[in-house]
C-alpha cells in the first residue's frame, strides 16, 4: 500500500468527506485549503476545469505536507494522471470509470477514486484496481440503490456518495452502506470567502460525529 492509499484510508475515517474545491483560483487555494484542514477535512479534490488547476494543486500540496491529502477532480485521461502526479497532487477523482486512467493512476502510487453508476461499471472500477468508487450523480440515485449495490460489492472498497447531497441527507446514506461523502457547492463555491468554507466545513463535521448521525 503506498503512503497516499494509506493516507486515504486513515483520513476516510478520520472524516468521511472529499472537499470539492470546483472554480478555486491559486491565489486563494492555500487559504482555503487550511481552513478546511482546521475544521477537520483532510482529503481535498480540486477539479481540473477549474482555473489553473495544476498550479492550485501544486500550492496546496506543498502547503499541505503530511496533515492532508491534495489531488484533482474531473480527471478524464492518462496524461492528466500525470499531470497531477507532477503537480505534487496524490489522489485522482474522475466523474466516469475509465479503466487506462485507474490503472494509470495506481501503477503511479496515487489514489484512484473514479465515478460510477451502475454495478458493471463500479466492478470494472475495482478490477482495474481503484482504491474506493463515487456514485455519482446521487441526484439520480436513491439510499435504496447504494444499499442493493453493497449487497453485491466488497465491503472493502469505500463507496463515496457525491452529488447533490446535504447534511440532512448524510443519515440515510450512511445506513444503506455508504462510507463518505464528496461535497462541491454544499461546501464552497466561488467567491466565498474562508470564514463562509470554515463555517460549512465544520457543520458537515460536526454532523458526522457519533452521536449525531440519526
Amino acid at each position: 500500500m503506498s503512503p497516499a492509499v494509506e493516507a486515504f484510508h486513515r483520513y476516510r475515517v478520520e472524516c468521511p468527506i472529499i472537499a470539492i474545491l470546483r472554480g478555486i483560483a491559486p491565489d486563494e487555494v492555500v487559504r482555503v485549503g487550511e481552513a478546511l484542514l482546521s475544521a477537520g477535512i483532510r482529503i481535498i479534490e480540486i477539479p481540473l476545469n477549474s482555473p489553473d488547476p495544476f498550479e492550485s494543486i501544486r500550492r496546496l500540496s506543498k502547503s499541505v505536507g503530511g496533515q492532508g491529502l491534495v489531488g484533482a477532480g474531473t480527471v478524464l485521461d492518462v496524461d492528466q494522471v500525470a499531470r497531477v502526479e507532477e503537480a505534487g497532487g496524490r489522489l485522482v477523482v474522475s466523474p466516469n470509470t475509465d479503466a487506462a486512467v485507474i490503472k494509470k493512476t495506481v501503477v503511479a502510487g496515487l489514489v484512484s477514486v473514479p465515478g460510477y453508476f451502475t454495478p458493471s461499471e463500479a466492478f470494472a472500477a475495482i478490477a482495474a484496481g481503484a482504491h474506493g468508487i463515487k456514485l455519482f450523480p446521487a441526484e439520480a440515485a436513491t439510499p435504496a440503490v447504494v444499499k442493493a449495490q453493497r449487497a453485491v460489492l466488497p465491503n472493502d472498497v469505500p463507496l463515496l456518495v457525491v452529488g447533490g447531497v446535504t447534511a440532512d441527507d448524510f443519515g440515510r446514506w450512511l445506513a444503506a452502506g455508504a462510507d463518505g461523502f464528496g461535497l462541491g457547492g454544499a461546501l464552497y463555491r466561488a467567491g466565498d470567502t474562508v470564514t463562509q468554507v470554515h463555517q460549512r466545513a465544520a457543520r458537515f463535521v460536526a454532523t458526522l460525529k457519533p452521536g449525531a448521525r440519526q
